[in-house]
């Protein structure tokens, strides 16, 4: 089959692939970020076991906070409470998403709670970090939220 431009805008090959499982998700968010602004397309893997760290009840209020300022409108501003959506929030965050090469660097990255069945076999980057304290996934804190 001969593939049609529509197809080729929904194909997806990143150059590099981040597991974020057990890793700080600060860390990957900033690496990504990076590694976005210089060209490269992400795809962030294992959303749901990327970890912040401190007190585990003081990050679930800060968080629950955040996504009550929002309220009910329409409005916003939205904050997510899906792992890979989070995680994709903080990326953009480290991004300037208003002006053209911030937001070329925010749509070249991808993020999957689990590894997709195409990237399995892919070699990934690992950016764990021994944790000496307390810390919380980010599926615990969407479940929290």
């Amino acid at each position: 089959m001969e593939k049609t431009k529509a197809n080729a805008k929904h194909e997806f090959n990143p150059t590099i692939i981040v597991d974020a499982g057990g890793a700080a998700a600060g860390r990957v968010s900033s690496y990504a970020a990076k590694q976005a602004l210089l060209g490269k397309t992400l795809a962030i893997v294992n959303c749901d076991n990327a970890i912040i760290t401190g007190n585990r009840g003081t990050s679930v209020i800060e968080f629950r906070e955040m996504r009550q300022r929002g309220g009910h409108s329409l409005k916003g501003p939205f904050y997510p409470k899906h792992p890979e959506k989070i995680m994709k929030r903080m990326v953009r965050g480290m991004l300037k998403y208003t002006r053209g090469r911030g937001e070329a660097a925010l749509n070249r990255i991808r993020c999957f709670n689990n590894i997709p069945k195409q990237f399995e076999a892919a070699k990934k980057v690992t950016l764990i970090r021994e944790s000496k304290g307390r810390s919380t996934t980010l599926s615990d804190l969407g479940r929290e939220i």
